[in-house]
Formats: structure tokens, C-alpha cells, sequence
């Protein structure tokens, strides 16, 4: 095997561990991170989305990587915003969300400083010299970070729980890490004496006053290798804060809007979501795994979000869709439902959201 040959199958292999490419084998292996009683979302050894669909399998990886649809991104995508440098606090009713990249966000809300997803490696891959690689740095330098109170790790995907940084944060901050049954396991490998709390779907844990984090579904799944497909549970969030609530995708296949409504049934309105709206082409491969941006938007108004901070695009390729064309899409999903654009904001690398405190008129 030639050397481009290998690290074109060395990203493949990167790749399938995000994508939905990993072989039936694992459906074969015991859980190696939870064991658990048996509920509508857990088998006694897998994961799964009640209704929902699985992700796809090697044969549709290959499909999919080999065809045709793929439009190449640049080298580099510079953001507008320089890298940002944010307040060590913010208190009373302000709601301010720092984008890092990706699915990576600094949200400050309440006095407690949230990072959701944190990446700051230069691959979200299982190998470091092959897989998807960023092409803007981190909207904010690890040592300019305020102290970091709680970090939220949704899943267990490469682009997602990103154990290097977890390391260093624990080194740093040593905060408290909330994450959904499973990911413990593979976040104490690393860091042994971290402080975490593990959340099933409808469970709820309170941070502080006034401070309530309750787990809920969304519909995806995980891996980190080719043996461990669905073993750790994934999980969407809503922050109930003296702010205003705040409903949390990292990612997130739209399933018919079921997890938006019954969001919206159960803790709306939200004065802000963080929705995913990126990585969703093709559609035949990606839709059970990543909503695209109509999808999102027809989110935000299921779910009663009067503000949406949008994220995971234009940091990682992990799809075949040009590097523009989530926020291209997005502005003309929401012309079409009459909805200002400055409602739902495709955050970039160093931007800072300054969240309204009520919807404009």
C-alpha cells in the first residue's frame, strides 16, 4: 500500500467512526462502558432511538465516500471575529454564548462559565495524523477561557468528546463534567479523577440556585471505534436558569420533530437552543444522524426558541456539502417562514451572542 492510499483509508476509518461506517461486529460485543437496567431506549447492552432509525452500515459508507457528490473545502475558512477574550462572569439576566468552533461553546449564563463539546485539537479523529482537521483555530485560545465551571459532553464522537482537551481542562479548572450513561467510563480513562455526573434521558441534575440541568433526548448515536457502536447513550440538554431556559443539540437528526415538540411540551418556551444545522449531506446517508438547515429551523419553531445560537459547520469537514452552503440554506429556510435572520445566527469562530432578552416583535 502506497502512502496516499493509506491516509486516504486512515481518514475513512476516522471518518466511519463519525459517520455511521462501522461493521456489524460490534452489534456482537458486550458494553464496555454501562451496564444497566433495561428501559425504551436501552437493550441491556445498546443504545437506540425509540421509533428512530440506526445509522448505516459499511457497504453505505463506502457508497457514500466513493460516489460523487463531495464538494471540496479550503485549506482555510479565517473567521471575521478575531479570537475572543470573554468576561470571567456573567451574572443577573444576561445569557452570552462565545463560539469556539464546531460544536464547541463557551455559554455564560447565572455566574457558571458551560463549555459545551470543547475541542481544541487540530483533528477530530482517533488518529492525529489523519481524519477530519480544522481549518480555523479555536475562536478562543484554551488560556484566555474565564475558569470553567461545568463541561457538557453530549457524546461520544470524535468531533465531540475530544479527551486531549478534557485533560487539559481538568489540569486547569478541574470542573464538573455532565454527560449522558457510558461516557464516564471512557472520559475517566483519561482523566482519572475527574468529577462527573451521568445523566439518562429525564433525568435532571440542579449546579447551583436556580440552576437545573435536565437530560432529553435527541436522535443519533456513538462509537468511538469499530466495537462500541452504540454502548454510551447521547443526550440533548436543557439549562433551566434565573435567565431564561436554554435547550442544548450537540447533534441530532430531526426524526419528525418528535424530540422538538416534546421539548417545547415539556420545558418551553427557551429563550435560546443551540441548534446543529451542518454535516448533513447526502441526505440518504446523514438524515437519521444530522438535521440540515430547514430541518433546524423547523426545530426552532417546534420547540419555541425565540433565539438559536447554530453550530457544527464550517470548522471540520465531515460531509460532502460546500463549506458556505449550511448558512446559504439556512438564511433561505428562514426568508420562507417569514423569520428574521437574526434570530437563528450561524456562529463563527471568536463571534460573541449577546442573547436577547425577548423575541422582537
Amino acid at each position: 500500500m502506497n502512502r496516499r492510499t493509506f491516509f486516504k483509508w486512515s481518514g475513512l476509518a476516522a471518518i466511519a467512526t463519525l459517520a455511521g461506517g462501522i461493521t456489524a461486529r460490534s452489534a456482537m460485543a458486550a458494553n464496555k462502558y454501562y451496564s444497566g437496567p433495561v428501559s425504551d431506549h436501552f437493550d441491556g447492552t445498546h443504545f437506540f432511538n425509540p421509533g428512530g432509525e440506526e445509522p448505516r452500515g459499511s457497504f453505505d459508507l463506502l457508497r457514500w465516500k466513493f460516489g460523487n457528490g463531495n464538494i471540496p473545502w479550503p485549506d482555510t475558512f479565517a473567521s471575521p471575529f478575531p479570537q475572543a477574550v470573554p468576561e470571567t462572569r456573567v451574572a443577573g439576566d444576561r445569557v452570552v454564548v462565545t463560539m469556539i468552533g464546531h460544536a464547541s461553546m463557551l455559554i455564560q449564563v447565572a455566574g457558571l462559565n458551560i463549555l459545551t463539546d470543547p475541542v481544541w485539537s487540530e483533528r477530530t479523529s482517533p488518529f492525529t495524523f489523519a481524519g477530519p482537521k480544522r481549518v480555523n483555530p479555536p475562536g478562543v485560545r484554551i488560556g484566555d477561557l474565564p475558569p470553567i465551571d461545568i463541561v457538557l459532553v453530549t457524546h461520544n464522537h470524535y468531533d465531540h468528546l475530544d479527551l486531549e482537551t478534557l485533560w487539559v481542562l481538568q489540569g486547569r479548572d478541574k470542573p464538573h463534567f455532565v454527560t449522558p450513561l457510558g461516557n464516564d467510563t471512557i472520559i475517566r480513562d483519561k482523566v482519572p479523577d475527574a468529577k462527573v455526573t451521568v445523566m439518562d434521558w429525564g433525568g435532571s441534575e440542579t449546579f447551583g440556585p436556580g440552576v437545573t440541568f435536565h437530560c432529553e433526548p435527541c436522535h443519533h448515536w456513538s462509537a468511538r471505534g469499530l466495537g462500541d457502536r452504540r454502548q454510551a447513550l447521547w443526550a440533548a440538554f436543557v439549562f433551566e436558569t434565573p435567565a431564561g431556559k436554554i435547550y442544548h443539540i450537540g447533534d441530532t437528526g430531526f426524526h419528525d420533530g418528535i424530540n422538538y415538540r416534546a421539548a417545547g411540551e415539556k420545558h418551553g418556551p427557551f429563550r435560546l437552543a443551540n441548534l446543529p444545522f451542518g454535516a448533513y449531506e447526502p441526505r440518504w446517508f446523514m438524515k437519521s444522524q444530522h438535521q440540515n438547515p430547514q430541518e433546524a429551523v423547523e426545530g426552532m419553531q417546534l420547540c419555541g426558541a425565540s433565539f438559536v445560537a447554530g453550530h457544527h459547520w464550517g470548522t471540520v469537514k465531515l460531509t460532502d456539502e460546500g463549506i458556505e452552503q449550511p448558512v446559504e440554506a439556512l438564511h433561505a429556510a428562514l426568508d420562507a417562514r417569514g423569520i428574521a435572520r437574526e434570530r437563528f445566527r450561524p456562529m463563527r469562530p471568536g463571534e460573541i451572542f449577546e442573547v436577547p432578552g425577548s423575541r422582537p416583535a
